[in-house]
């Protein structure tokens, strides 16, 4: 009962800045805000610990910043002192690709979507939003001589906002074509905003073009709200439209760094969906100090003896212990935090704001110098402030990649990650029910036929080694296992797994007992079956509200993790010592990866070409590969690899009793049962996954064809002689088998996804001729990506260094901007990450390119040295390189194809690249004998020079020798 009952707490109105989550109205002329009267106070309704926002009507600012670039810490102040959630700005004076300064300027917590310069060197207009409003942006039109961007925000009551920059030099010519676009605005949108710099003369006495403006606006509908005048010489030449909405204006603001005066406006409308007011009940990091919980745990010695017991005496125990150091409270998230913003940059603040109300006063040149001089000095400090904080940040996180891409995105994304806590359109149970059905309409489809039975039902012979139980484990490798992986934590986890790292001593006993009685019994405890699902949208570019949009990324206990651990060991070292996965999956194996599968394909298809033949590359596509894997298939297949005994009942009870649950806007869905699928996120899934896969590259390969694996990613390819007219039998009967195979293990093949690559002569006759996939029909296409390496037809990798050029002079772009905020240590590691990294992957494959292609790669390298250097470009370049001890291009892929063959040569790497290599034997005892050279291919083994330059089998051991 006393649950239900609604409390009204009174409580002041506020406004606050980067401190807090609440705003501030001041009264003009007075050092103190509202006075806490009855007046003033409102009643917040209380219902069972919720608070829940009374909302105002949104507001927004419109201001001309006559560039941007020297003064972003002080638009982001004023725009945080208004308190609005939409800001507009013109003349950003900001080039394309310049999103640092756009980023800069933004408040904490908001997106900005900008449209640069396009005429001359002024222009340029953005649009900052709050990013808990529910928005997207709109595809800006070309209009000639006119800079616009727009966006619909999505509230009860859709609204368009336009935001329009016209340069003074602008004919008039272009106002109609501006009229045009409005038109086309205002049928699609019944609720329209267009305002902005206009640059006419729409005064008491306006001009004929702010006439004609205006009343054409008219006969759209639209209403003109400004009154008075936006710039200094008395002009009115910032204007706002509406249609269908209330604009309330208030007074215009004169501002002393623009020439404009900065307008406020009041939209009539129902806000946008914001959250993120409410309490959120959660332990403070702050008491989390792991020398106060390893007193707490005390005597971790979970009571019982079955395995269920121990589980639910260790989560007791470990709860107990975090909620006396850190017990949960209600803790309300701050908004608008920035975590740089220092108490000194505070005080140099209040300084600011002192000036700009002397200047208000006076009104005089000396003022308003005094103004500008201290703007620039805050502005330095705001700039060395952030240098810093973002210094330490990608300090701490150089090791962590993932940490160390978000540090980057966080700096240079103009529109953040769509949260979904913002999108009230979809419940946690609508995700959770969609990602359930998909795999449930997909498995209905794909029922048991007569190859998935005869094979349930073929007999389990194993005549190889066997695995039929576990090794124990010791203390020691308790403490390997904790250390090993990432310290993620799941909602379900009693505390954060980091503080459980971080006691070894007190967790060892009790963790082992867990895990060895797990291995010997055979048995996976079921309290650790259920993954915690969030949704996680595939692309940013994509529709949020669309639910196939969405992959889903689980997150489960720390403890299931680490006795996963323990059986990933065991299982990869019989794995790799009977060598049961066979020797053409790369994926997820030491010393494998996509480098090594690609070089040895490219390897193949060149040689064939060398010899006057021709190839057929197919690239398999699986939809949900993962989610889709049959459990009854699976066990027959571990059996087949000789896994027995408690290995196998071990892993049947991993798998079965599966549960996922979505946790969206601090909710949790109800459970949906997993019937099928090995668990993403977890670490035994892809060598399950491979075992599941092995018998396919075997049956490839019986029919001739030469097959590489990647995880899911399945590349077939046909070597034949010469130049056939029409698909040989071969590949017809293979292609079949292929279909029925994957349709008896259950798996949905996408015949219209899957790509096909023809090298050779081009044979128009052949293209017609290629036999059909699961009822549809192969069409060569002219390139092809596998494994994120583009081929073309003549496999000359021009398309590939293009792609890579152009990504990797962009993050190269992306880090020029931040390097006044980094130190050279710093900017480094961000250079090596997002350029260098881009580079060097799969660059084994750019062997005996031409030179131009690899100059396209150098210059990169070049501009990314001279940038962390400071070297002008009068400086030579190999003494840049030198001082940085970076490897030229060309060397740096000599190194990788040497690194290759020796791991080759040392059983370091896949054997299907130590097949491709041989040692010289020289016919008698030679001085050569003994000194590890391998045998290069003759000039009759390979013809052409560019394949004894370019074929890893050709180029490895002549360098290697």
């Amino acid at each position: 009962m006393e649950a239900r009952m609604r409390l009204r707490i009174p409580t002041v109105e506020g406004r606050g800045g980067y401190g807090g989550g609440g705003r501030c109205h001041r009264r003009r002329g007075s050092r103190y805000g509202y006075a806490r009267t009855p007046s003033n106070l409102r009643p917040i309704p209380r219902d069972e610990g919720r608070v829940s926002k009374d909302y105002s009507p949104p507001s927004l600012v419109l201001c001309n910043a006559r560039s941007i670039g020297n003064k972003t810490a002080t638009l982001r102040d004023f725009f945080i002192s208004q308190g609005v959630d939409l800001a507009c700005v013109t003349e950003t004076w900001v080039r394309e690709g310049d999103t640092v300064t756009l980023r800069e300027m933004a408040p904490p917590g908001f997106s900005v979507l900008h449209q640069s310069q396009t005429v001359g060197r002024r222009g340029g207009v953005a649009l900052l939003i709050r990013e808990d409003c529910s928005f997207r942006a709109l595809p800006s039109p070309s209009i000639p001589g006119i800079e616009c961007v727009g966006l619909v925000w999505g509230s009860e009551v859709s609204l368009a906002v336009w935001l329009v920059y016209r340069p003074p030099s602008a004919p008039a010519a272009t106002l109609s074509g501006l009229l045009e676009a409005v038109a086309g605005w205002a049928l699609e949108f019944p609720n329209l905003l267009v305002l902005g710099d206009f640059n006419i003369h729409a005064d008491a006495t306006p001009s004929s073009q702010a006439l004609d403006l205006v009343s054409s606006m008219a006969t759209l509908g639209l209403s003109q709200f400004v009154s008075g005048p936006t710039h200094q010489a008395g002009h009115t030449l910032d204007l706002i439209f509406g249609v269908g909405i209330d604009v309330i204006m208030f007074p215009s603001m004169k501002v002393p760094w623009s020439d404009h005066y900065a307008l406020k406006a009041r939209i009539d409308v129902p806000p946008p969906p914001c959250l993120g007011g409410e309490p959120i009940w959660a332990r403070p990091q702050r008491l989390m100090d792991p020398d106060r919980f390893r007193q707490a745990l005390r005597d971790l010695a979970p009571p019982g003896d079955s395995l269920t017991e121990l589980v639910e005496g260790w989560n007791t125990q470990l709860l107990a212990a975090i909620d006396e150091i850190a017990p949960k409270r209600p803790l309300r998230p701050r908004r608008n935090r920035a975590p740089w913003f220092t108490e000194e940059l505070r005080k140099m603040k209040r300084d600011l704001r002192r000036l700009e109300r002397v200047w208000r006063g006076a009104r005089d040149r000396a003022s308003r110098t005094s103004y500008r001089v201290f703007m620039k000095t805050y502005e330095m400090a705001v700039k060395a402030a952030k240098k810093s904080y973002f210094s330490a940040s990608i300090a701490s996180a150089s090791s962590r990649p993932a940490q160390l891409f978000s540090i980057i995105r966080s700096l240079t994304s103009l529109e953040g990650q769509p949260n979904l806590n913002n999108n009230l359109t979809h419940s946690c149970e609508a995700f959770a029910s969609f990602f359930a059905e998909k795999v449930l309409l997909l498995r209905h489809d794909l029922s048991a036929n007569l190859d998935t039975i005869k094979e349930l039902e073929a007999p389990r012979l194993s005549s190889g080694p066997v695995l039929d139980h576990f090794d124990r484990i010791s203390p020691a490798d308790v403490d390997r296992l904790l250390r090993a992986g990432k310290p993620t934590t799941c909602p379900l986890d009693p505390c954060p797994s980091w503080l459980i790292r971080a006691c070894p001593d007190e967790v060892r006993a009790p963790l082992g007992d867990i895990i060895n009685l797990s291995l010997g019994t055979g048995t996976f405890p079921g309290e650790l079956k259920e993954a915690v699902v969030r949704p996680l949208l595939k692309k940013t570019s994509l529709d949020p509200l669309d639910l196939s949009n969405y992959r889903p990324v689980s997150n489960l206990p720390f403890l299931g993790k680490v006795i996963e651990r323990a059986v990933a060991e065991q299982l990869g070292r019989f794995l790799d010592e009977t060598s049961a996965l066979g020797p053409f999956q790369s994926g997820f194996r030491a010393g494998h990866g996509t480098e090594t599968a690609l070089v040895a394909l490219t390897d193949d298809l060149r040689r064939q070409l060398d010899r006057g033949g021709s190839g057929l590359l197919i690239l398999l596509d699986l939809s949900a590969a993962f989610d889709m894997v049959d459990h009854e298939l699976l066990d027959h297949r571990l059996a087949d690899v000789g896994i027995q005994g408690t290995v196998l009942q071990w892993l049947r009870s991993f798998l079965s009793g599966r549960g996922q649950r979505v946790a969206l806007r601090g909710e949790l869905s109800s459970r949906h049962s997993l019937v099928c699928g090995v668990p993403q996120g977890v670490i035994l899934s892809p060598m399950l996954f491979n075992i599941f896969m092995r018998p396919l590259a075997q049956l490839v390969r019986s029919f001739g064809l030469g097959c590489h694996q990647y995880a899911d990613d399945t590349q077939l390819y046909l070597l034949m002689d010469g130049h056939p007219d029409s698909a040989p039998d071969t590949l017809i009967r293979c292609l079949e088998a292929v279909a029925g195979w994957l349709r008896g293990s259950r798996l949905k093949l996408n015949p219209s996804k899957t790509e096909v690559l023809w090298l050779g002569r081009d044979d128009m006759r052949l293209r017609g001729q290629l036999p059909s996939l699961a009822g549809v029909q192969l069409v060569p296409a002219p390139s092809v990506k596998s494994l994120g390496v583009i081929f073309d037809t003549s496999l000359s990798m021009e398309a590939q260094i293009s792609a890579i050029t152009k990504a990797a002079f962009f993050h190269l772009r992306q880090a020029k901007q931040l390097a006044p905020y980094l130190s050279r240590p710093d900017l480094a590691t961000v250079i090596h990450a997002t350029v260098t990294s881009r580079l060097d992957y799969c660059n084994s494959l750019y062997v005996g390119l031409p030179l131009r292609l690899t100059q396209k790669l150098q210059r990169v390298q070049n501009a990314a040295a001279r940038l962390l250097t400071g070297s002008s470009l009068r400086d030579h370049i190999h003494p840049v390189l030198y001082q940085l001890h970076w490897l030229p291009v060309e060397y740096r892929i000599r190194f990788k194809v040497l690194v290759l063959t020796f791991k080759a040569l040392y059983g370091l790497g896949p054997s299907y690249l130590r097949d491709r290599l041989s040692w010289y034997a020289p016919q008698r005892n030679l001085g050569s004998s003994n000194k590890n050279i391998l045998k290069v291919p003759g000039h009759r083994e390979v013809r052409l020079a560019s394949t004894r330059a370019r074929a890893f089998s050709v180029a490895a051991p002549t360098w290697w020798n």
